[in-house]
């Protein structure tokens, strides 16, 4: 019975309802039949004439039947006349509305406009109530008739009165979730946030296919961004294979950022699609290692500097000293034997590969 249904879920298709955009005929017609119905009220009760007295002096009246016709003809239009002003709906730009009647999918309006439907027709939305937040996951925002809440460091405070809307928007939202603490491929724990660029593209799919879209793609950004993290190292790492094709490259969460997003929201459109959302984009917001490995990673990063500035000093010191010796040679200036152009280099090394300034030594004798 439920796979039945699941299928039968997710074979429903989009219907947006076009050309029913008469709220305001409607909305002036039932003002202009609410007017009548009051006109003929008032008629028929003009109608009602006393005749007389009975024995116990109370008033006898007498009304005609065309006046009773009008009468209760007034007085049952406007006990029904209500019922077309609950088909009235208001839609803004960038919001679809989503209409079922006694439980069947109706249709979907999409445009813009004052539209008059199925008095009928009630609205459908499971994420009414649930809004994603900047920085946290998903939230539920109260239903209540009042929600206060402040800070308590400043003044700001938000009040909301009355339930949610039961509208969907079709604007492109975003989703950033709070930071994750994942273990890369080696093993080190990192912490990554990621913001996420959507819109709902399907709202049939979005409100019959899934029990509440909005969490939905909450729990499917958690689960991607888990998946694609654990396949990359957040540095170059020899004989890593990022890609797939069995061979190592030089992928990492660091310096392949981009392309790590896009394999992210790849990963999420997947998931989705069959919740009619469409993914546009996905960015880090924020990637470091975790705190109880940060300091050890960071004295790693800096011994690393110091190696490579070490070696590139050293490579410039060689060559300042064998240029020198050569000019030596070439000016005549100085015969030196192997002993002497040794104790000269070592000098020149260490007065170039030191980090204090020389202290020169003047000898006055003789050479030897």
């Amino acid at each position: 019975m439920n796979e039945n249904t699941m299928i039968k879920n997710k074979d429903i298709k989009e219907k947006v309802l076009t050309g029913k955009r008469h709220g305001f005929a409607v909305l002036l017609g039932g003002i202009l039949i609410y007017i009548a119905a009051v006109g003929l009220i008032i008629a028929g009760a003009m109608g009602i004439e006393s005749v007389g007295f009975d024995e116990y002096g109370d008033a006898i009246y007498e009304i005609s039947t065309p006046h009773i016709v009008m009468l209760v003809a007034g007085i049952v239009v406007c006990a029904i006349g209500w019922i077309p002003f609950c088909g009235l709906r208001i839609l803004d730009p960038e919001e679809a509305l989503v209409l079922t009647l006694f439980g069947k999918y109706y249709g979907t309006i999409r445009e813009p406009g004052f539209y008059a439907v199925n008095p009928f027709c009630g609205s459908v939305n499971p994420a009414a109530d649930t809004s994603l937040g900047q920085s946290r996951d998903v939230r539920k925002s109260v239903p209540s008739a009042l929600k206060l809440t402040s800070d308590d460091g400043g003044a700001s405070s938000q009040i909301s009165i009355g339930g949610a809307s039961k509208k969907i928007s079709l604007k492109i939202m975003t989703l950033s979730n709070s930071r994750q603490k994942i273990n890369d491929c080696l093993g080190n724990p990192v912490e990554i946030a990621v913001a996420v660029m959507w819109r709902v593209t399907d709202t049939a799919k979005a409100v019959f296919s899934v029990d509440n879209y909005k969490e939905y793609l909450s729990l499917q950004c958690d689960s991607a961004v888990r998946n694609i993290v654990r396949v990359y190292p957040y540095d170059v790492a020899p004989n890593i294979d990022t890609t797939g094709d069995g061979h190592a490259d030089d992928g990492s969460l660091r310096g392949s950022s981009e392309i790590v997003a896009e394999r992210i929201r790849q990963e999420i459109q997947s998931k989705v699609s069959e919740a009619g959302l469409e993914i546009l984009d996905a960015r880090i917001t924020y990637l470091a290692y975790a705190t109880e490995i940060a300091a050890v990673m960071l004295q790693r990063q800096q011994a690393s500097a110091i190696i490579d500035a070490r070696k590139m000093i050293v490579d410039g010191a060689v060559g300042m000293v064998e240029m020198a010796l050569e000019r030596l040679n070439a000016g005549g200036l100085v015969e030196l034997d192997d002993e002497r152009k040794a104790a000269m280099v070592s000098n020149l090394l260490v007065v170039l590969c030191g980090n204090h300034d020389a202290q020169p030594v003047v000898n006055s004798g003789t050479l030897y």
